[in-house]
């Protein structure tokens, strides 16, 4: 196979920077260094590309949809599609596909579509299943009528189903049954995140979670008398915290606090995004629900934020602008986290042996180039 190489562009690899550097891949990586280390090889197929900054393809833990389709549509060639578009338009080469709460056979429907479509599609790694193991006090826009105690046999046959895909998974452990529901997650691996939840602090100090979904959402938030989830995760060196950085989920200064407390080691950029993501502005759908989406926002007719139109790219800048942080903390964020959290062993960064995933952006940090295990995508015009 014949290699590609890129040269002269600044490259983030998860570990360091290379100010003038170039990569060698096909559909792996097979070398990065400095351009003065570079040695030619017959065949290489070489392009300059000075003023560009290259960087690990993103990983979105949890997304539920975007481009006019959902992963609770349950039908592969749909799911397959809205990878593809999350990919190319957005960096996103690893996809946890994302559900809700809803009944038993929508969830059963949605397992048997996202294997199916991981079968055709290596982008989509996993399965987020958000609910329906939440607590009803902090729905959001999740319907109420399928919420359940965690269920260890459901979460199995759930898991059977998708073919072993479940790697994350948002419930409220303050509920009956969390403790053998935690023991199945840690004995299967799937990462257990406390989200949708009423939990106190002291109810959190007995949990097993490592992850918080979507932090400050749909949580019992921080205070001074009681910490709640948001203040149990700030406090908590082994907790994942989940970011939504579109100004609307959580305000810039908030995103700083958050920031300044976690660092950029334990902080991993999600979109949340729904059906709407990249649509005209309107009305769309969520779990059977009507939502409404304008100025970049996507809420119920009540006014609850119903996930997000965020696009990857956006965050990865908005966290940068909000926060402060530099390039290199941006891309712990968005790649390297997710890959060392969930066991991505050949993600998240640009070094031998890893998948050739990597997003060209221009010094504007505008997406112009992303290659998925080495082969080149540009986004839709």
């Amino acid at each position: 196979m014949k290699a590609k190489v890129l040269k002269h562009v600044v490259i983030y690899t998860g570990e360091s920077k290379i100010s003038d550097g170039y990569v060698r891949f096909t559909d792996k990586i097979l070398d990065v260094g400095p351009v003065a280390e570079y040695q030619a090889q017959a065949g290489d197929d070489v392009e300059i590309l000075r003023d560009r900054v290259l960087v690990p393809g993103f990983i979105d833990v949890h997304a539920h949809g975007g481009y006019g389709f959902d992963a609770m549509d349950g039908d592969p060639d749909q799911i397959n599609t809205m990878a593809h578009k999350m990919m190319t338009n957005e960096g996103v080469t690893t996809l946890f596909a994302t559900t809700m709460t809803q009944s038993n056979a929508n969830i059963d429907h949605a397992m048997e579509g996202v294997k199916a479509a991981a079968a055709k599609n290596p982008v989509i790694q996993g399965v987020h299943l958000e609910g329906p193991f939440i607590s009803a006090t902090y729905k959001g826009a999740q319907p109420e009528q399928y919420i359940k105690d965690p269920d260890t046999n459901l979460l199995a046959h759930w898991n059977e189903l998708s073919g072993g895909m479940v790697k994350l998974i948002t419930y409220a452990p303050e509920d009956p049954g969390s403790q053998a529901f935690e023991d199945y997650c840690l004995s299967h691996g799937i990462v257990p995140s406390v989200g949708h939840s009423n939990a106190t602090r002291a109810q959190m100090l007995h949990s097993k979670a490592t992850h918080v979904t979507h932090l400050y959402n749909a949580q019992r938030e921080f205070k001074h008398r009681e910490p709640g989830v948001t203040g149990h995760a700030m406090l908590e060196d082994n907790m994942y915290c989940e970011l939504i950085c579109d100004g609307f989920h959580i305000v810039p200064d908030m995103i700083k606090l958050a920031y300044d407390q976690k660092g950029s080691h334990r902080i991993d950029l999600v979109t949340d995004s729904m059906r709407s993501k990249g649509m005209p502005e309107g009305e769309s759908e969520l779990g059977g629900q009507k939502v409404f989406v304008k100025d970049k926002q996507a809420r119920l007719a009540d006014g609850t934020l119903a996930g997000s139109v965020l696009q990857y790219p956006d965050a990865f800048v908005n966290v940068m602008r909000f926060t402060g942080c530099s390039v290199a903390d941006a891309v712990q964020m968005s790649s390297v986290n997710q890959a060392n959290e969930f066991g991505l062993e050949h993600k998240g960064y640009i070094l031998p042996g890893k998948d050739a995933d990597m997003n060209l952006f221009d010094g504007a940090f505008n997406l112009k180039t992303t290659y998925s295990f080495g082969e080149e995508n540009h986004p839709e015009a």
